[in-house]
């Protein structure tokens, strides 16, 4: 088990060396949406490469969804396969949002011997996640075309 300092440094060195392996621009927060983000997530156990949908008007989170989830068969036969879509997911704060995922489970940061295939998974899906979004920012950005 590690301190909390221990955990501190590890995190901080994993971000430092992803970004060094892979010094490039994400989009993350960058969407041109209000409230529409690309996470990277990692903890002990798994690690996650997410877009949430947080707009606090539900009316509005739930047409982003739609229209990604109408895009599915794209997203999934183009550029990202055995995603995992959910239009109402809860954060532990109880807060709920939508959120859309890729996963990789029993691995772990904390691990260094990890970490090059915990970088090359995150490099790989948020590149591809944000290709289809580039390509659909448009459709999905205008809340007046309907899906």
């Amino acid at each position: 088990m590690y301190s909390k300092e221990d955990a501190l440094k590890i995190k901080r060195e994993f971000w430092i060396e992803f970004a060094a392996q892979y010094p490039r621009k994400w989009i993350m927060y960058t969407t041109d949406i209000k409230d529409f983000s690309f996470k990277f997530y990692t903890d002990n156990k798994n690690i996650k490469v997410i877009l949430d949908i947080e707009n606090k008007e539900e009316e509005k989170r739930k047409i982003y969804f739609e229209k990604i989830e109408s895009l599915k068969t794209i997203l999934e036969t183009d550029y990202i396969k055995d995603l995992v879509f959910e239009k109402n997911h809860q954060l532990e704060n109880g807060k709920i949002i939508s959120r859309i995922w890729i996963e990789k489970n029993n691995i772990s940061m904390n691990n260094r011997n990890n970490w090059v295939e915990i970088f090359s998974f995150f490099n790989e899906k948020m590149d591809l996640f944000e290709q289809f979004f580039l390509e659909y920012k448009d459709y999905i950005k205008d809340l007046e075309l309907n899906t």
